[in-house]
């Protein structure tokens, strides 16, 4: 028996600058962000290793996707799937999802994304939930 799924989550932070073109307000103006991240990959302990993943292989994966932002202005990312021209934490949402599916099926084990959190400021966030 496999046991139950857990969720076995990773945090990091990153600093970007965006702004929005499509709104009527201060965020229409070139501004920074000390983003955080959440990501939370689902699967089943091994009975191996006794985890569902290693910490350090799953903030390998988030480092890689988060480093392709960090420090940047998001409207200037030149990925043909970052919404560059909307940088809302909701689209980049969706964007980081995409990447995150993709990295985990290389992964060794049989793990899924389960979620990713996005704070824009320490007291806002978006989640997409898988």
């Amino acid at each position: 028996m496999k046991g139950p799924e857990i969720t076995v989550v990773k945090e990091m932070t990153f600093d970007s600058a965006h702004y929005l073109p499509c709104y009527d307000g201060p965020c229409s103006r070139l501004h920074g962000h000390t983003y955080k991240i959440q990501v939370g990959i689902k699967g089943h302990v091994s009975s191996e290793t006794g985890m569902v993943c290693d910490f350090v292989d799953l903030k390998k994966v988030i480092k890689e996707v988060v480093d392709l932002l960090d420090h940047q202005c998001l409207n200037d990312i030149e990925d043909s799937n970052f919404p560059n021209q909307k940088p809302t934490a909701e689209l980049m949402l969706v964007w980081f999802a995409a990447k995150f599916i993709d990295s985990l099926s290389n992964y060794d084990a049989p793990v899924r994304l389960h979620f990713v959190r996005l704070w824009e400021t320490p007291t806002s966030y978006a989640e997409i939930v898988i």
